[in-house]
C-alpha cells in the first residue's frame, strides 16, 4: 500500500516541501530510502523501526519498504525526516488515517524510546506552511515557541510516536500552541550590558555613538586594557531597536544554523558576534561540504566583532570585503548555490604595534618603526577603504576608574542615534540606502555639501596630514552623520574637523612612529 506524508527541509534559509511516499509491498524484506539522502536519514530506518515497536505498535513484518523523499534531485540531510517516515509507514500499513496527513507538514527527529527531538529550521518551516496555505506544522514540543511566531498557521507540539498517531486517528485533538508575540518580544529585547558601567573613554563613546548613527564600520587601536573589547560588547546596546521583521529574519538564521534549541522563541536583540582570530574561510563567510551560514551571516542585523584584527589569516579578513558591500553571500556548488542574508556592521580592535605598547603612556614600546608598518600592513587597503572610522583608544586614568560620576546610559545614546536614524530615513526614502554609511558618489554630491571654510579645512587637512585621497568620502560620509546627530541640515567646519580626527590610520606619521 502507498501513503503520502508531508514535511520540509531547509534550502539556505528558507524551506521548501518534500514528500516522503512510502511503499510497503510483499517481497523480499527490505527498508531502503531513496531520494538523495544523506548518512543521517539512511540511518533513520533503525531509529524509526525502534521508535514503533517501543510506542506499542508493531513494525510491518517482512515487507518490502520503500521511501522515496521527493523532489529525489535534491540532497536530503539531517533527523527530521524520522517522524514523517514512521507516519507515512504506519498510514502504508493501514495503522493511521490518511484523512489529515494533507493538512499537514510533519518534521521530527525519533528517539529509540519514540519520543520526539528537536530539530532545526522549525521558523522557516511554518514560515513555508503558511505561504503554501497548509492548515498547520506538526513538530517536536521543543521548537514548538520558535515555530508559534509565525501567525496564520496551526503548530501543533508533539512529544511522542503515540501522541501524534493518536491525533492523527482523531483518538483525541491538541490545541495549537500559541504565544503572546508582544510579551515574547518584549521578554527577548533586553540586554545584559550598559555603556554606563564603562569609564572614561568619552571619546571613543562617541564615535562609537557616530558609527551607530550612520552605520559606519569602526576599528579601534589601542594597548592591553584600555577597554576596547568592554566598550564592543557594549555597542549592540546603542544601536536602534529590532522590528519584528528584523527579529524574524534573524531568528531564522539562528534556527537553521541549530542555535535556538536553548534559547527563546525569538532573537530580538542585536546579535554581537566575535569570532576567534583561527577562524577558516569557511567559518567566517560559510559554506562547508553542507553549507552552513558563517560568522558574517550569524552576524546579520547585528554586529561582527573582530578583536585583534591583524592576527587574522589574510584570506579569511579579504571574504569580509564582497558582504561588506553587498550586505548577502553567495555560496556556489556544483548542484546549487545558495545565497545567506548578511548585512552588518563591523567593529574591529587591534593593538597599535606587536608589543601593544606603543601608545601607552607608561610602558615603553620595543618595536621598531618598520616592525609598526609591518604590523599594520596585515590588514588589506581594500577592507581598510571600508571602515570609515579609525580612533585610538587611550589608557583609562585611575581618576577616572575611581570617579563617581555616573556615565551616560545605553539608553540615552540611543534615544539619539534614533533620532539619526529617522533623518536618514527620510533622506533616503525610495532608495535601496538606509544609512550614510552606503551612500555612493551621487549622493554625497547631493546631501554633502560644503561651505567655503568646510572645503578649506579638509584641504588642509588631506595635504598637511596626509591624509588618502581615499579618506575624503569617509570623512564626508561621517560629518554628514554627526550633523544628524545634532539634526542639523548643513554640514559645518566643526563636523568636519570633527570627522578628520577619526583617521588615524591614514597618517602617515602614525604609521612609521615619526
Amino acid at each position: 500500500m502507498l501513503s503520502k506524508v508531508k514535511s520540509a527541509a531547509i534550502l539556505g534559509i528558507d524551506a521548501y516541501e518534500v514528500e516522503v511516499e512510502v511503499d510497503i509491498s510483499p517481497g523480499l524484506p527490505g527498508f531502503s530510502v531513496v531520494g538523495l539522502p544523506d548518512t543521517s536519514v539512511k540511518e533513520s530506518k533503525d531509529r524509526v523501526k525502534s521508535a514503533v515497536n517501543n510506542s506499542e505498535y508493531k513494525f510491518p513484518p517482512n515487507k518490502k519498504i520503500t521511501i522515496n523523499l521527493s523532489p529525489a534531485d535534491r540532497k536530503k540531510e539531517g533527523p527530521s525526516f524520522d517522524l514523517p517516515i514512521a507516519v507515512g509507514i504506519m498510514a502504508a500499513d493501514s495503522m493511521i488515517n490518511h484523512d489529515k496527513l494533507e493538512d499537514y507538514i510533519i518534521v521530527g527527529e525519533l528517539s529509540l524510546d519514540g519520543s520526539i527531538n528537536a530539530v532545526k529550521g522549525c521558523l522557516s518551516i511554518a514560515l513555508h506552511a503558511r505561504e503554501m496555505g497548509y492548515k498547520g506544522v506538526i513538530l517536536p514540543m521543543a521548537n514548538a515557541d520558535e515555530a508559534a511566531v509565525v501567525e496564520g498557521v496551526d503548530i501543533i507540539p508533539v512529544e511522542s510516536l503515540k501522541v501524534i498517531i493518536n491525533f492523527l486517528n482523531d483518538i483525541f485533538g491538541i490545541p495549537p500552541h500559541k504565544i503572546d508575540i508582544v510579551e515574547v518580544f518584549a521578554r527577548s529585547s533586553v540586554y545584559h550590558v550598559d555603556f554606563s558601567e564603562v569609564k572614561g573613554q568619552q571619546y571613543i563613546k562617541r564615535a562609537l555613538e557616530i558609527s551607530a548613527a550612520g552605520g559606519h564600520n569602526l576599528l579601534m587601536i589601542g594597548p592591553p586594557g584600555s577597554g576596547k573589547t568592554m566598550l564592543a560588547r557594549r555597542f549592540p546596546t546603542i544601536l536602534p531597536e529590532m522590528n519584528l521583521e528584523e527579529a524574524i529574519e534573524t531568528t531564522k538564521i539562528h534556527s537553521v544554523s541549530g542555535l535556538m534549541r536553548d534559547k527563546s522563541a525569538l532573537i530580538a536583540t542585536r546579535q554581537f558576534r566575535s569570532p576567534h582570530h583561527t577562524i577558516s574561510d569557511a567559518g567566517m563567510i560559510g559554506g562547508g561540504a553542507i553549507p552552513r551560514p558563517g560568522e558574517v551571516s550569524l552576524s546579520h542585523n547585528g554586529v561582527l566583532f573582530l578583536d585583534e584584527l591583524p592576527e587574522f589569516n589574510r584570506n579569511v579578513l579579504e571574504v569580509l570585503r564582497q558582504p561588506l558591500e553587498d550586505h548577502m553571500v553567495t555560496i556556489s556548488r556544483a548542484a546549487t548555490s545558495i545565497t545567506y542574508p548578511a548585512r552588518f556592521m563591523l567593529l574591529s580592535a587591534m593593538n597599535p604595534c606587536p608589543c601593544g605598547y606603543f601608545t601607552h603612556p607608561t610602558k615603553a614600546c620595543s618595536c621598531s618603526p618598520q616592525q609598526r608598518e609591518k604590523y599594520i600592513s596585515k590588514i588589506s587597503g581594500p577592507l581598510l577603504d571600508r571602515i570609515d572610522l579609525h580612533v585610538d583608544v587611550p589608557v583609562v586614568q585611575y581618576s577616572e576608574l575611581v570617579s563617581k560620576v555616573e556615565a551616560e546610559s545605553s539608553t540615552v545614546i540611543r534615544a539619539r542615534v534614533n533620532s539619526a536614524r529617522k533623518t536618514q530615513e527620510a533622506r533616503f526614502k525610495g532608495t535601496k540606502i538606509y544609512f550614510n554609511a552606503h551612500m555612493g558618489p551621487k549622493h554625497l554630491r547631493k546631501y554633502c555639501l560644503l561651505d567655503a571654510p568646510s572645503q578649506g579645512l579638509l584641504k588642509s587637512a588631506i595635504e598637511s596630514l596626509g591624509l588618502s585621497a581615499r579618506a575624503y568620502d569617509r570623512i564626508l560620509k561621517v560629518s554628514r552623520t554627526i550633523a544628524d546627530l545634532e539634526q542639523a541640515e548643513n554640514i559645518t567646519t566643526s563636523n568636519i574637523a570633527e570627522a578628520i580626527q577619526y583617521r588615524s590610520l591614514d597618517r602617515d606619521y602614525w604609521k612609521v612612529g615619526v
